[in-house]
This record gives C-alpha cells, sequence and structure tokens, in this order.
C-alpha cells in the first residue's frame, strides 16, 4: 500500500541519545545509533522504499520524563521541539511533529503544548509514560488531580496525547528480579502503560474531559485481549469494583483511545483490536528506529484485512486524527 502514515516513529538529541542505549545489545547499538539520530537521509529512503508517505516523529524514552528536576526537563523539552520543528520544517510534506513535554510541572507543559501547536505546528504529543518529579525514586501518573488542567489544555487544543511506555522504576520491579528479559518490549513496557491506561479511564477523567483523545502503541499494550475481563472480572459480585468514572472502562476504551500497530506486527493481535475498538480506531505504526520499517510495512500490506480497512489503518484514520488535510 502507497501512501502510509507512521505516527510512533522516533528521534534522539544529544542530550537523550543514551537513554535508549541500554535497551540494545552493545554488538546493535552503533546501528541502532545511526537510525535514532537520521531524520533527512536513510529515514526518508526507508519511507520511499516501503510506500510511506509520511511520519509523525518523536522524542525517544524515556528522556524528559526520567530527569526528576522540573526546570532541567522542560529545557531539553523545549529543546526537542525546537531541534523537531527546525527538521519538519525541511520536508513538511513528510514529517509532522509531535510534542515532548516536561510533565513533571502539569501547567508548564500545558503551556508547552500550547506553543507548539499554535507556533510550531505540531499535532499533538508523544509523553513516555509516568514522570518523575523532583525525586528519582517517585513515580507520578496523569490520572492525578494535578492533571486536570493540563488534560483541559489538551482537548481544548484537540490534540491527541500518544502515551509512550518506559520501564518502571527498580523499586516497583520487584516482580522482574533475576529475569531482566522480561524488562522492556517484551513485557513490562505494555504492562506498566496499560495499568497507566486503565486508571485514565477509571479516573473520571473523560467524564470531565469527552473529547480528549489517548493513543497506545503495540497494537494497544495487551488491552483489547483484557478488556472483557476488566469490565466483567466476577461480575456476580454485586459493588465489587468501583471507580470514580460513570462508564465501564471499555466504553472509554472504544471512544477516547486509539492504538497502533508499531512493533506489533502479528495478524491475529491486529484482528483482535479490530473487533474490540474498532478498524476506525486502529493506525499504522512501525516503531522506527527501535523496529524494522520493512518489517512493519510489508506484513501490513499483506495481511488479510479488507482494503477498505488497509486503507483506514493504513492512513485515513491518522489524516482524521491528527486533521492532516488542513
Amino acid at each position: 500500500m502507497q501512501g502510509k502514515i507512521a505516527l510512533e516513529e522516533h528521534f534522539a538529541i544529544p542530550d537523550t541519545l543514551e537513554d535508549s542505549h541500554g535497551y540494545f545489545p552493545e554488538r546493535v547499538w552503533q546501528e541502532v545509533k545511526s537510525r535514532v539520530l537520521d531524520i533527512q537521509e536513510r529515514r526518508l529512503a526507508e519511507m520511499d522504499r516501503h510506500g510511506i508517505e509520511m511520519m509523525l516523529l518523536s522524542l525517544n524514552a524515556p528522556a524528559v520524563q526520567a530527569i526528576p528536576d522540573p526546570a532541567q526537563a522542560a529545557t531539553i523539552a523545549r529543546k526537542a521541539n525546537d531541534f523537531l520543528a527546525e527538521q519538519v520544517a525541511k520536508r513538511p510534506d513528510r514529517f509532522q511533529g509531535l510534542a515532548a513535554l516536561a510533565m513533571q510541572d502539569p501547567d508548564g507543559a500545558a503551556r508547552e503544548l500550547e506553543r507548539c501547536v499554535k507556533e510550531l505546528g505540531f499535532r499533538g504529543a508523544l509523553v513516555n509514560g509516568f514522570s518523575q518529579v523532583r525525586d528519582a525514586a517517585t513515580a507520578v501518573y496523569y490520572d492525578l488531580p494535578q492533571y486536570r488542567p493540563f488534560w483541559a489544555m489538551a482537548e481544548k487544543l484537540d490534540a491527541p496525547f500518544y502515551l509512550h511506555p518506559r520501564n518502571p522504576l527498580p523499586r516497583d520491579a520487584k516482580i522482574y528480579e533475576g529475569h531482566p528479559w522480561l524488562l522492556g518490549p517484551i513485557w513490562a513496557f505494555g504492562h506498566e502503560t496499560a495499568v497507566h491506561a486503565l486508571r485514565l479511564m477509571a479516573s473520571g477523567l473523560f467524564d470531565a474531559h469527552p473529547r480528549l483523545q489517548i493513543i497506545l502503541g503495540h497494537m494497544g499494550e495487551n488491552l483489547p485481549f483484557a478488556m472483557w475481563r476488566v469490565d466483567n472480572a466476577n461480575a456476580w459480585i454485586e459493588n465489587r469494583h468501583s471507580w470514580p468514572a460513570k462508564k465501564r472502562l471499555s466504553d472509554y476504551f472504544r471512544e477516547n483511545f486509539y492504538i497502533t500497530t508499531s512493533g506489533n506486527f502479528h495478524t491475529p493481535a491486529l484482528i483482535n483490536a479490530m473487533l474490540t475498538i474498532g478498524a476506525d480506531r486502529v493506525m499504522f505504526s512501525t516503531d522506527w528506529p527501535f523496529e524494522n520499517i520493512d518489517h512493519a510495512a510489508e506484513w501490513f500490506d499483506a495481511c488479510p484485512i479488507s482494503e477498505n480497512d488497509r486503507v483506514k489503518i493504513g492512513r485515513e484514520n491518522a489524516r482524521r486524527l491528527f486533521r492532516l488535510g488542513n
């Protein structure tokens, strides 16, 4: 399929480059490093080779979210956003931007999102999970009350928010002790991000801000498979589960969430996602440079779905959500 749009596609600046180093064995780091620092050369060639018209670019992980000092985090976010704006300006027909945000300061993050959307022309934001705030051992999640003004700004700007994974802090990763292979994309990324998403759903956030749209990568971080059980676990026990949200959590999943195919190029997972959330809420992505563009594109172009759904997922859903025709 020609004309695909991909939206979990990362870059790094020198200040954040080493954040990606630890996820890869040394024997492949030079390859990954060359990929993540490149925007205008090999990346464009790979896009052309595999029918990708546009990438929405975002900063690598955990980057800003792992800087406990709010002022320093805000400085790095602004630096990354200004760099990205310069890169997008070179080829706006091929690249658009998603803002990095220092969520350590919710009010400052709201102002930076507004600047990025209104002044830099960015299409939304991508944030790498929870933020460490002042204390490196403290994880702060965005269902907390202090983030409501930020979410109000995101809704006002009609700015989609991509909730991207990061590993849990060491204090919260005891279950993985002795099994470091479970960290990162194999398991811990998805588990961490799914819990954060469920917290957002249950908090009442989407009752207060019903137009908010959250994006999850990797075919929904296992949530499409799990949502029925989330709603119905032990349903025979009256009033067992309670939370501030007014509706079933799966209702918010279908109304306030999109998912992408990034790093999960598996047809049964795609079919499950389409059946759970609907083909109108699934979008193509690759997760370059941490996954391979050819693996993503060749799988997607050949997977046995209708051509109507392939066009929706491959480009039209992203065009609509991010207003890429505007």
